[in-house]
């Protein structure tokens, strides 16, 4: 039977017999299943359990009701109890019904709760845990789940672009022109030659006006402790890992991780709010050992720097919000250009939506093409989001054409068109078969505009 378990299902049963061993059971029951559950817990399923607030402690409390926790001498092989056979074979039934061919996390999660008489059923009762809601929602999990497909343009080659010419981009914005000049101004004075991490967020700093400083400022981060810390610093080996250049490597990073943030946050121009934010992602250099040494949470610092710019309500930011919210649904943790389609439609208020709608596009047949064409992934993802090669040239394109339209920001309409620039993409292969071709796209845009 175990052949047919996931890698996720072994270790459930692995840990159970583990736990079985340290407490010095003489076979492994249900309820240290159970127990094993909640330690392999990941994504969906911890959340779960986290929704109630069970903690390991709570648990072991509850289990300990009917079976005795003992530091015994270990015993090698133990025997699984027949209510523990019992749910493998629950387990192996519903993998069946539900069309997997393996044995699934979920499997044995819904086996173990299905049970009104079993202790596990008590257990979890005690603690406060929704069984018929849980069950409710691991069952569509399943249901999901038997339709397992790799995303056709996850394999895609990497793109190797010309970062030297990007960076050129990241000072076009008058804010970040100036910072860019003062902390230029700087290295005269500190005898370097080649620009940091440090002298680009002293010179952000400076600007103790900006809504920026304001908002660094709530968390500690002054000029003048900035400046204190920096003084005191005798090397920049912390600057370097690579070849030299205007930028430090490390400087070169971040100002590279700020464009591609100014592009994910809707914006066509580099603020410095982005370089902050490039920073906190690429976690280097001088400047971000001073935030460190400031004891500086970066999520929250983030987070703080992000709302405002949220509230603004920029449509690509929207658009790519949702867009990876249609790659949660379907159980994936990559967007593709598919998602970029649905999230311009789901955006439902710009020119991209609009030209769409008129083309009698709407969400839900989208969204029937859409897993039509890549199905469903396996998991439910739980941690970052990442984009294809070719939904970054997507995104990649959208920026340039805000730019020639002289715009601040992406709009859906630039993502819509950017879509037509990759006629073998996922999302244009979805508005073929809803009926509609690039050439009907760029009239409409063309069309709304002039309007």
């Amino acid at each position: 039977m175990f052949e047919k378990f996931t890698e996720k299902a072994i270790n459930v049963v692995t840990t159970s017999q583990n736990i079985a061993k340290e407490i010095g059971a003489r076979k492994v029951s249900a309820e240290i299943l159970l127990l094993a559950l909640f330690d392999e817990a990941r994504g969906i399923s911890l959340k779960i359990f986290k929704s109630y607030d069970i903690t390991r402690e709570k648990l072991i409390d509850e289990i300990s009701k009917y079976i005795h926790f003992t530091s015994s001498q270990q015993v090698e092989n133990l025997p699984f109890d027949d209510e523990y056979k019992e749910i493998l074979k629950k387990s192996l039934d519903l993998a069946n019904k539900s069309g997997n061919p393996t044995i699934l996390y979920e499997h044995l999660f819904l086996s173990v709760i299905s049970d009104k008489k079993s202790n596990n059923f008590k257990i979890l009762e005690c603690l406060g845990f929704d069984i018929y809601k849980s069950k409710a929602l691991l069952e569509k999990l399943v249901q999901k789940k038997s339709k397992i497909y790799n995303h056709p343009e996850a394999d895609e080659p990497t793109q190797i672009n010309n970062q030297a010419q990007q960076t050129d981009n990241i000072f076009d914005c008058e804010e970040s022109a100036k910072v860019f000049e003062r902390a230029v101004s700087k290295l005269s004075t500190s005898n370097y030659e080649i620009l940091g991490t440090e002298q680009i967020l002293s010179s952000i700093l400076e600007d103790k006006e900006s809504d920026l400083s304001k908002i660094l400022g709530k968390y500690g981060v002054t000029s003048d402790n900035f400046e204190q810390k920096l003084s005191k610093i005798q090397s920049r080996q912390a600057e370097y890992e690579g070849r030299q250049i205007i930028f430090t490597p490390n400087a070169f990073t971040t100002m590279n991780m700020a464009l591609q943030t100014a592009k994910e946050l809707g914006s066509s121009v580099v603020l410095p709010e982005h370089i902050v934010l490039g920073l906190l992602k690429t976690k280097r250099g001088i400047a971000y050992e001073i935030l460190k040494e400031l004891h500086i949470p970066d999520d929250d610092l983030a987070h703080a720097i992000i709302k405002p710019i949220e509230k603004q309500m920029p449509e690509t930011l929207t658009i790519l919000r949702l867009a990876k919210e249609e790659a949660r649904r379907l159980g994936r943790n990559i967007v593709g250009t598919e998602m970029f389609l649905l999230g311009i439609i789901g955006e439902a208020t710009g020119i991209g939506y609009r030209v769409l709608a008129e083309l009698e596009i709407n969400i839900k047949d989208a969204r029937a093409v859409v897993e039509n064409i890549i199905g469903f992934g396996n998991e439910y993802y739980d941690k970052e989001i990442i984009f294809t090669e070719r939904a970054k040239r997507v995104l990649e394109t959208a920026w340039e054409l805000a730019k020639k339209d002289k715009k601040t920001k992406i709009e859906s309409e630039h993502m819509l068109l950017a879509l037509t620039t990759e006629p073998n993409s996922l999302a244009m292969k979805a508005l073929e078969t809803l009926g509609v071709d690039a050439v009907e796209i760029r009239e409409g845009v063309k069309k709304f505009r002039e309007a």
